[in-house]
């Protein structure tokens, strides 16, 4: 982003009540998150060739929903310790 943009951005947003500004946070953020998840998809789908080439066997989607929740849940777990204090030394 060029600095004339960010400036203009910037400018726009402090005309802002604070619950708007929120909600640009808001967006902001789930843009960020689109972002990162269109990532994770892109390496997953750059490493398919190669997985079909070294002969792996293709998932199905109930193998593919148990990987999700697996992950999910090793997530909520850590989210739970680091909200805890129990990752602290």
């Amino acid at each position: 982003m060029n600095a004339t943009v960010e400036q203009s951005l910037i400018s726009k947003i402090r005309t802002l009540s604070p619950q708007q500004v929120a909600e640009v946070e808001d967006f902001v953020e789930f843009l960020a998150a689109k972002a990162k998840k269109r990532a994770a998809l892109d390496r997953l789908l750059a490493m398919a060739p190669a997985l079909e080439a070294a002969g792996a066997e293709p998932m199905s989607e109930d193998e593919i929903a148990a990987e999700i929740e697996a992950a999910r849940e090793e997530r909520r777990a850590r989210q739970t310790a680091k909200g805890s204090g129990a990752d602290r030394s």
